[in-house]
């Protein structure tokens, strides 16, 4: 039986990875411009964290984990979401300490077991980023300028930044009674999971997706109508930020998160052009966090967007980057002496900085010739037995058809012969007139 991907996985293709390293470039790129240094944080973590992280009433927790126990039966988990790892990393290695604010970005999969579908995944990839230590509006404002950067500079417009404030503690509190006083009368009316959540969490029911649950969320009362003076004061200053940045936003007072470490700014970058997964990416502020992972009172804010969204979108929009040959020269050899000269030479040119490709299947001249165009080679290096004997090379620059000798021996001025020659050249049927020629 012929092996499959796992469902819900996907390979990414040679002719795909440039894609996905043009936005990997983008954000290491931006990420620079806003002092936030890249963490490395491991694949799965022991399972607490994400319990204590996330909720154990998230849909992510109770249902969505990759756990499994290791050979000495501790519970790990696969991640899914960065910001728990990097938090739990900050935690561990005293970060804060060493310096107050500690601007962090990560990229990498991450895994949840839910139902596959356009743009979503159970093995997916996300972008993160995470800036700890400044509990200001100012710090709100720089990560979703931050997100919102990356987004333009992908080259996409069809998309919206909806922002809306959780409030301070005090302001939850009183949200969560408000909540209390809206679903308590029609309890057994909601879904099984909604009614789990009710007395430990209702702010979770405003996340549902069941039916049943519909008409009594859109019905339900909105945090802005709970935020006290000072929640309204934090708010009105991210929104003038945001303002004078340039950076437009849609107030949205359904957008929630619903655990308690979470306050403040929440927000979401969306678009009309994905279907159902209209999300690029989201964040927020969660002071709370570092004291759920045992760590000390600190503030915390940050940011995630889905790579398998944006590159969605980018093809949605044709903005997707045109892919480059990756190929400088192609070494073509006639005969077996030819062959190993023409190894030496591509190495040498390999240690000079140049792309070379060889074959390696020994086939005839044409198929040489036809290969060598397939890959965009800028340059055709030809290596026969007349050329072996006057220690020479013929050197066919393939926009233009135009050769010339130079000596074998000379990888550095084929390598500077390289960096002179125009753009690589678009495979095309001019090969032929090559192959019916000899040369």
């Amino acid at each position: 039986m012929k092996l499959q991907s796992v469902r819900g996985t996907k390979d990414i293709l040679p002719e795909e990875s440039p894609r996905w390293q043009h936005c990997e470039a983008l954000f290491r790129r931006v990420a620079a411009l806003y002092g936030f240094q890249e963490i490395r944080i491991p694949v799965f973590e022991v399972t607490e964290l994400f319990a204590r992280g996330m909720g154990e009433t998230t849909d992510v927790v109770s249902k969505e984990m990759y756990t499994f126990l290791d050979m000495g039966k501790d519970s790990l988990t696969l991640r899914p979401e960065a910001t728990a790892g990097i938090v739990r990393a900050a935690i561990e290695h005293t970060l804060i300490e060493k310096n107050p604010v500690a601007r962090l970005w990560y990229c990498g999969a991450m895994f949840r077991q839910e139902r596959p579908q356009k743009g979503r995944y159970r093995q997916f990839h996300q972008f993160d980023a995470e800036l700890l230590g400044a509990a200001t509006p100012e710090a709100d404002a720089e990560i979703l300028a931050f997100a919102y950067q990356i987004v333009r500079e992908l080259g996409i417009a069809s998309f919206e930044v909806r922002l809306n404030s959780l409030g301070n503690t005090p302001s939850r509190l009183r949200y969560k009674d408000l909540l209390l006083e809206h679903f308590r009368p029609v309890r057994h009316q909601l879904s099984q999971d909604s009614q789990n959540r009710l007395e430990r969490n209702p702010m979770r029911i405003l996340d549902s997706k069941q039916p049943e649950d519909a008409e009594f969320v859109r019905s339900a009362p909105l945090l802005t109508d709970a935020l006290d003076d000072e929640s309204r004061a934090y708010f009105d200053n991210v929104q003038t930020l945001l303002s004078a940045l340039g950076i437009p936003f849609t107030i949205d007072p359904r957008l929630v998160r619903g655990l308690d470490y979470y306050c403040h700014t929440a927000f979401e970058l969306v678009t009309t052009r994905l279907g159902s997964q209209n999300a690029l990416g989201g964040g927020g502020r969660y002071d709370g966090l570092f004291e759920q992972l045992g760590g000390k009172p600190t503030p915390g804010v940050g940011f995630a967007l889905g790579i398998e969204r944006l590159l969605l979108l980018m093809e949605e929009e044709g903005k997707l980057p045109q892919t480059t040959t990756a190929t400088d020269v192609y070494i073509v050899a006639l005969d077996a002496a030819s062959r190993e000269r023409g190894t030496q030479l591509a190495f040498q040119l390999r240690g000079c900085g140049v792309r070379v490709m060889t074959d390696v299947l020994a086939r005839s001249f044409k198929a040489q010739m036809r290969d060598a165009d397939r890959t965009g080679a800028a340059l055709v290096v030809i290596i026969g037995e007349h050329e072996r004997e006057r220690n020479v090379c013929i050197v066919k620059t393939m926009a233009n058809g135009e050769q010339q000798e130079y000596p074998l021996d000379a990888a550095k001025t084929l390598a500077a012969l390289v960096q002179s020659t125009n753009a690589p050249h678009q495979p095309s049927n001019s090969i032929e007139h090559t192959l019916n020629t000899g040369m």
